[in-house]
């Protein structure tokens, strides 16, 4: 007992009085009991407590009394408490910036940072410590400041491992900047044709494509159905240039997510609107002035309607969707030029055209599906499942947009192709569980 008393007279003498001033509160204890409670506060570090505010590390080194059990030291689950929480507090999005001109313009070097093409204006830089891409678009209609900075704190609250994260957004005149995290990795686009080698594809197996398929359609089925904000979104910008594959495990992300409503060219409407409660003249009015906005895109990916009428709506996005996942399995472009041998000149061909050619085939023969498959994966994919992810892409491209399935279901079907190509590819792994020898005998 006296080793215990000169180790307790150590300690802090306000940390001494805290200790007292709470056992006495306590019930009475054995002596067993007592003699434990002495031992383990004789162990106690000389350590005051934290007067820092972040509740992170304001407990670092406490301890806990608990007058309905036995006393608990906590200094070892502390640090992993403390550890926890950091890393909580990174994962956690960061507030949305609403950013002045000027840091755009400091962060871009006034516009004269790298390009992201040279086709589109997008500029790699640094803001406020993160890796981000800045993009320039135009209005489509009036909008001030503060709607922008309202539809951003919605949006925004949307995060998904499939999509680009939006950092914030700038207003300069009739032009909005959008800021984007920055993803490494190539378009998918790029991966399917390279124009340095366009017999070279880093999508040269078949679970690489699924992965990318079930990225894509995962992240379009949260942007239509699960953001959780009460609204309907559309992309209305699914291509595949605006597709990232990053490596080493090929996932896909989605860019350009929230800038339709941004820039806008739609206006994001509530879930609870439906059409069906809406008034003829009000839904009139409401074509007409969609109408009146500059529909932008690129035609093979634009659905009949989008085309016609000008209206964005998630149909529209089922159908670019479709084309995107052709693209992926033959790896020819959406829309490509051939020269027509019988007619003498040169013609337009889809892919969706030349997808619905390969399997209508009465036969049942998988030839033409083959042949219509991407050469560069060498056979080694199992046909079945192809021709299914064709067939399902074809219905996403139907002309009539009420014919088209929702993305709920098109994600579900892909995640029953992907387990089904998990399951052929292990069937037809190499096997390791064997040994060779070549000494001589």
């Amino acid at each position: 007992m006296c080793k215990s008393k000169t180790k307790t007279a150590a300690l802090d003498p306000a940390e001494s009085t805290k200790s007292t001033s709470r056992t006495t509160n306590r019930p009475a204890r054995t002596a067993k009991s007592s003699s434990l409670s002495s031992s383990t506060a004789s162990r106690i570090p000389n350590k005051s407590v934290s007067s820092s505010s972040d509740p992170s590390t304001s407990y670092g080194s406490s301890y806990n009394f608990n007058t309905n059990s036995t006393f608990k030291d906590t200094s070892t689950t502390s640090t992993s408490s403390k550890t926890s929480l950091t890393s909580l507090r990174a994962s956690l999005p960061e507030k949305t910036h609403i950013y002045d001109f000027s840091e755009i313009q400091q962060s871009t070097n006034n516009f004269l940072a790298n390009r992201i093409s040279s086709s589109s204006s997008a500029w790699r830089c640094a803001i406020r410590g993160k890796d981000a891409v800045v993009f320039q678009r135009r209005f489509r209609r009036p909008i001030d400041a503060a709607e922008v900075g309202d539809l951003l704190s919605v949006i925004c609250r949307s995060h998904h491992r499939s999509l680009v994260k939006l950092l914030g957004a700038s207003i300069s005149g009739d032009h909005i900047f959008l800021v984007y995290e920055h993803v490494s990795g190539a378009s998918l686009s790029h991966c399917l044709r390279n124009p340095k080698n366009p017999k070279f594809t880093v999508l040269s197996d078949w679970m690489s494509r699924m992965q990318v398929a079930i990225d894509l359609a995962q992240g379009l089925e949260y942007i239509h159905h699960y953001t959780g904000l009460n609204l309907d979104l559309v992309h209305n910008h699914i291509q595949s240039s605006s597709v990232i594959v990053t490596e080493p495990s090929f996932n896909a992300k989605i860019c350009h997510f929230g800038t339709s409503e941004l820039c806008g060219e739609i206006t994001a409407s509530k879930t609870h609107q439906k059409e069906d409660l809406v008034e003829k003249n009000s839904k009139i009015a409401s074509i007409s002035s969609h109408r009146d906005l500059k529909v932008e895109g690129t035609i093979a990916y634009m659905s009949p309607e989008l085309r016609s009428e000008g209206i964005a709506t998630q149909k529209s996005d089922v159908y670019a969707f479709g084309v995107v996942v052709l693209e992926l399995l033959s790896g020819e472009e959406a829309m490509r030029v051939e020269f027509d041998g019988e007619r003498g000149e040169f013609v337009r061909v889809s892919v969706i055209e030349s997808a619905r050619e390969a399997v209508d085939d009465e036969s049942g023969d998988l030839g033409r599906v083959r042949r219509w498959m991407d050469g560069r994966l060498r056979d080694s994919y199992p046909v079945e499942v192809a021709e299914k992810m064709m067939r399902l892409c074809l219905d996403c491209c139907h002309v009539d947009p009420d014919q088209r399935p929702d993305m709920r279901r098109v994600a579900g079907k892909f995640s029953k192709f992907y387990l089904e190509s998990r399951t052929w590819c292990e069937k037809r792994s190499v096997p390791t569980d064997f040994s060779m020898s070549l000494a001589p005998r």
